[in-house]
């Protein structure tokens, strides 16, 4: 990875540092992204979505139900257990922190299988707690996750590894989820317009369903992602609808039929980015005005 991967900001003071697609913020930084934060969660708030927490990984098992290994595979993060009978040699093996006995890597050999997954996605824990439930109302959840994704290249804030996710999911009818879709569209152009961002919305590509499925002829002909771009490419915020997608899945019902689910998700370090970017660098003044503006929208 050249060290493009490494970014400074231009004021003086104020910014982050990413080796690896893994990000360290200074204080300016943080605390835009706590305000960015609290506008979003304000959001699902004033929408009537409960806040909820779920568990850091997830089982390979739930995710194969969601066809996570035929779609994303290229993003998974696996997480592995040392195996007990390597324990004893690891903990006597030489290491040299500087020489040629430096490690960087714990080999394969001595893993144990992987059995759980870092999250790719903040929402995928919430149709896993809500596996087998039903209801009569739509049910809002308002959620923040770090999520990982395996990227091939890192680029500053632009593309991590690991990153902030917040989600506000929508599970009922296909109507509600609709209507929690559209009230954000309209939302998210707002406060970027009010913080002097031009956002382009556009139609994503991902392949969130099976490639050969019928889905997959619905999704060509209605988009189920869009994205919000900066000026310079970078998605700082999606609308998803999955459709019936994970209440057929997981078996999360609304009114006796399978669930229709959709969400809306805000990659917090990347609106750091766009808002660093159009500040030049000044990510106080960034904060004073998602702070006016977040008062408006």
């Amino acid at each position: 990875m050249p060290d493009t991967d490494r970014m400074t900001p231009r004021a003086t003071g104020a910014g982050w540092s990413v080796r690896d697609g893994l990000v360290t913020l200074d204080e300016p930084a943080v605390v835009l992204k706590a305000a960015l934060d609290a506008v979003f969660t304000r959001w699902g708030a004033e929408a009537g979505a409960r806040q909820q927490s779920y568990p850091p990984l997830l089982r390979v098992d739930d995710l194969r139900t969601l066809d996570y290994f035929r779609n994303f595979p290229h993003l998974g993060s696996p997480v592995a257990r040392i195996r007990p009978d390597r324990l004893a040699a690891l903990a006597t093996s030489p290491y040299d922190v500087t020489g040629p006995l430096a490690a960087t890597a714990l080999p394969a050999s001595d893993l144990a299988d992987a059995t759980h997954l870092l999250p790719s996605a903040a929402c995928y824990g919430c149709f896993v707690h809500l596996t087998g439930s039903s209801t009569d109302t739509p049910v809002l959840v308002s959620t923040v996750a770090q999520c990982f994704r395996n990227e091939d290249c890192h680029d500053g804030l632009r593309r991590l590894w690991g990153f902030t996710m917040r989600e506000l999911v929508c599970v009922g009818s296909a109507e509600a989820v609709r209507t929690h879709l559209d009230r954000h569209r309209e939302r998210i152009l707002a406060f970027g317009a009010s913080l002097g961002l031009t956002l382009d919305r556009r139609p994503a590509t991902d392949p969130f369903f099976q490639k050969d499925g019928a889905r997959t002829v619905m999704q060509l002909l209605a988009p189920v992602k869009e994205e919000y771009l900066h000026t310079d490419g970078t998605a700082i915020a999606s609308t998803n609808n999955h459709r019936n997608f994970f209440g057929e899945r997981r078996a999360i019902g609304h009114a006796g039929r399978p669930a229709f689910t959709g969400c809306v998700a805000f990659g917090l370090e990347r609106w750091v980015h766009a808002l660093g970017d159009l500040f030049e660098g000044d990510l106080t003044a960034a904060h004073r005005a998602v702070r006016r503006a977040g008062e408006r929208s």
